[in-house]
């Protein structure tokens, strides 16, 4: 395995590349998905990277998301749609009450305490903070609103946790963990119901056309036993296919029946 020496540890490049990997991504979470190309640069220095593997790994951080030398005005991602509903939704804000330094760390004590009314106003506090949160991560597959929605859930939990920490200080950045992981994870699952999507959609395509192809030979709808001898694909698989294109796959024979 090939070593790359740092003072006088000898450490596997791979564990190097891991460790600079990892701390590109958390560096770009700090700046809401975003991360200069000099900072990857910068990150991956130590292991001497040609251009060409330099730009794979600038690939792979778009592919997760990760925005590069992006400008700061997050509103740029917002549809107009959403620009109209965070305006009002900002609006609506606005008639909550302007807290100062000393009773945002009084109402953190108190709910740190476990006192419920200071664990509601604790979260009114931050409401603002997680629609700012949200606006960095426009643009990612998942709307605005359902972004502060799931933020907010997050905000209300993470209040009524503070009192697992040790000082007021904490609780902001306890707040926000949490509430970027939960946008996190929505983002993430949102991404992988697409990426199912799409690999029912190609399984359902191929069934359609091959079907297509052998009743147009056959002059009649073929069953899933004459696709499957003729393709290759699976029984199983065809019938799957037909399942989920809603029975819909016109060209085999027992599609409409449901079978």
């Amino acid at each position: 395995m090939p070593e790359t020496e740092t003072g006088n540890n000898r450490e596997p490049r791979e564990a190097l590349f891991a460790q600079a990997l990892g701390k590109v991504k958390e560096t770009a979470r700090e700046q809401g998905n975003r991360i200069g190309g000099e900072q990857v640069r910068e990150a991956f220095a130590p292991l001497f990277l040609e251009e060409e593997q330099l730009q794979l790994v600038l690939d792979y951080l778009r592919e997760n998301k990760i925005r590069i030398d992006q400008p700061e005005d997050s509103d740029e991602y917002l549809s107009q749609e959403e620009r109209d509903y965070l305006k009002d939704y900002l609006e609506e804000l606005e008639a909550l009450p302007q807290y100062r330094g000393g009773e945002i760390e009084a109402a953190a004590i108190s709910a740190m305490a476990g006192e419920a009314g200071a664990v509601q106003l604790l979260t009114q506090m931050y409401l603002r903070e997680v629609a700012d949160v949200a606006r960095l991560y426009a643009g990612q597959g998942v709307p605005l609103e359902d972004l502060i929605g799931e933020g907010n859930v997050a905000l209300a939990a993470a209040a009524g946790m503070a009192g697992s920490l040790e000082g007021p200080e904490e609780v902001a950045g306890m707040l926000m963990r949490m509430v970027m992981n939960a946008m996190e994870e929505l983002i993430r699952q949102n991404a992988d119901h697409e990426k199912t999507g799409r690999k029912v959609a190609r399984a359902v395509n191929r069934v359609a056309d091959q079907a297509r192809e052998l009743a147009e030979e056959f002059h009649r709808k073929v069953t899933p036993e004459e696709l499957a001898a003729e393709t290759g694909i699976s029984v199983k698989a065809i019938r799957d296919a037909m399942r989920m294109s809603g029975f819909k796959i016109e060209d085999v024979e027992d599609a409409a029946n449901g079978l």
